[in-house]
């Protein structure tokens, strides 16, 4: 495995030393943002993680090699480059066996992260079950991966283009635990709730952390999902929001437009016909996940040391 994975000297030492790491995905990166936002984002997303006492971990593919933690070249390298690949868990052997660049999703961050030993993983929303996927099948690899990585995922929640209501069945029937934190919804991304009520919601750090642990020791195989609300202030108006969703849903399929490129069509198009008001909340909510993200890190760690 050594010939396929590279720790970064800040992570390499974090190991030496014990300290939390917490993960972080490359495709947000490549594929989420423009340039330069998505570099700025990504760096200030780190400074985040070490304020609260925990070393982050963004993972990419390079060369033939997972990288875990990236420098800030790899990092500009990875915001400027065009025809990056987005890498998911059936493209992650052949895009490392041609040596291409790859941003990894949030499966393949997962998948990566346990490779490393890290348990902790911060983004911004998980892929789900997108709405038709009853005669499309257009389920995310994100939530096969939940249910096998032991890997847990902060977040807020699933992206709004998503079935949420089948996405959490789908979520339920794997037995991935999602968690609430300090909200008794799922979060939908760029609001702070939908309507449906979550089955385990806390106002505690600790007892996210606890509840991870006991999980992994009663050997209950696979990850679970921290649901955390966008802040009150950036969250956007739930009529105004779900109305250019439903329009960007619409031209997508006019497009033909399916699989691993809806995702990354859908929010460009959010983005545009919200006047970029979308990637301002999408950079606010991924912040919010990363404070968050590496307390319950930094707790999980003292756990189990």
């Amino acid at each position: 495995m050594k010939q396929y994975i590279e720790l970064s000297a800040e992570v390499q030492q974090a190991k030496e030393e014990g300290k939390a790491i917490v993960a972080l995905e490359s495709t947000i990166i490549s594929h989420g943002m423009p340039y330069p936002q998505n570099v700025k984002t990504a760096r200030e997303v780190e400074q985040i993680i070490r304020d609260q006492g925990a070393v982050p971990a963004t993972i990419a593919i390079i060369d033939g090699k997972i990288k875990i933690g990236l420098t800030d070249d790899e990092l500009e390298l990875f915001g400027k480059s065009s025809g990056v690949a987005k890498v998911s868990r059936r493209d992650l052997a052949q895009v490392i066996a041609t040596k291409q660049l790859g941003a990894t999703t949030v499966a393949t961050t997962m998948i990566c992260a346990d490779l490393a030993g890290i348990r902790i993983f911060v983004t911004g929303g998980i892929g789900g079950v997108h709405k038709g996927a009853e005669t499309t099948m257009d389920i995310s690899a994100d939530l096969d991966e939940l249910a096998q990585t032991d890997v847990a995922v902060i977040c807020a929640g699933a992206k709004s283009i998503l079935d949420l209501a089948l996405t959490l069945e789908y979520l339920e029937t794997k037995g991935v635990p999602v968690i609430g934190y300090q909200t008794e919804y799922l979060p939908a991304f760029y609001t702070r709730k939908s309507e449906h009520k979550l089955n385990f919601s806390t106002d505690s750090i600790e007892v996210i952390a606890e509840t991870l642990k006991t999980k992994w020791e009663l050997h209950l195989k696979g990850g679970a999902v921290i649901a955390n609300p966008i802040p009150e202030e950036y969250a956007m108006d739930e009529e105004f929001i779900n109305g250019i969703i439903a329009q960007a849903i619409k031209e997508a399929e006019d497009n033909h437009i399916i699989g691993k490129d809806s995702t990354p069509f859908l929010l460009g198009k959010i983005k545009d016909l919200t006047s970029g008001q979308s990637l301002a909340a999408n950079i606010e909510l991924v912040k919010h996940n990363a404070k968050v993200g590496s307390q319950i890190a930094v707790s999980f760690n003292n756990k189990t040391k």
